[in-house]
């Protein structure tokens, strides 16, 4: 029987690439995507199976989960994938900040919503970080970005991404699953494109400070595919280094239980869902 891979933000970029070498591995692949197009077509080039969901909408975030739950009876990787950086505060759908909604609330509810399955599969949950976590500390009575300048969105980006990580580790602590974040590095993706600071960046290197989608996939396959990654389940790569750099409040046991029991009050999940 193939292995199940579930991969988020699959349409393009380090997504889509780890979508094809999996698929190319025998793995089956659910290709998971907002833009409807994309979506399918790298579905269909991987002989995948298209999904949908636009992450500022919680309630996508539900029927996603319903749908694969209904689809696949064992799922061997979730691959939160899927998230970004915005340049100016808004609100999602469903009234929360959209950088902390699109790149944890949405990840967190569809792990926890898929949890029965992925642990009886034994399954790896593997999020994409950034050291972008380093920017700044996160604040639990802030997660909405209230009380802060936005700054271009850097740094509700940079506090997304520990948030990633701390969710990371308190899966590890509070399931049977193994859990790994990493940073792909600096990507030449579709990433950051409405941000004046990576066009200029872009625009002045010429493109030459960013690595091949393929090198930015390569952490994705590997922490999928390994038969031992050889380090506790929670670690944090960057890129293939296990235990890369991190804010201080990135390695803090006690927020990060407090940002899950957070987390599952702003989307509505009892602990354990069962």
């Amino acid at each position: 029987m193939s292995k199940v891979a579930v991969i988020t933000g699959a349409s393009s970029g380090i997504g889509a690439n780890a979508a094809a070498r999996l698929a190319a591995a025998g793995w089956e692949v659910a290709v998971v995507g907002r833009n409807p197009e994309r979506t399918r077509s790298v579905a269909e080039s991987v002989g995948g199976t298209a999904f949908l969901a636009d992450y500022d909408r919680l309630d996508d975030v539900r029927a996603l989960a319903a749908s694969l739950a209904s689809r696949y009876e064992r799922i061997d990787l979730l691959a939160n994938n899927a998230g970004g950086l915005l340049p100016s505060r808004g609100l999602s759908a469903d009234g929360y900040e959209r950088t902390i909604q699109h790149n944890h609330l949405a990840p967190y509810m569809l792990t926890r919503l898929l949890l029965p399955v992925l642990e009886a599969s034994d399954a790896r949950v593997v999020g994409t970080a950034s050291v972008a976590n380093t920017f700044s500390p996160i604040r639990l009575t802030d997660l909405q970005w209230q009380g802060r300048p936005y700054l271009g969105g850097w740094r509700p980006y940079g506090v997304s991404k520990i948030a990633v990580i701390l969710f990371t580790q308190e899966l590890a602590r509070r399931s049977s699953v193994d859990a790994y974040a990493f940073h792909p590095g600096y990507v030449a993706t579709n990433f950051g494109t409405e941000s004046a600071f990576m066009r200029f960046g872009n625009r002045v290197s010429g493109g030459r400070l960013a690595i091949s989608t393929e090198q930015g996939a390569t952490p994705l396959v590997h922490l999928a595919i390994a038969e031992s990654v050889g380090v506790p389940s929670g670690t944090y790569f960057d890129g293939l280094k296990p235990n890369g750099r991190t804010h201080r409040t990135a390695r803090d046991a006690a927020a990060a239980a407090e940002l899950w029991d957070r987390s599952a009050a702003l989307v509505a999940l009892p602990d354990p869902v069962r």
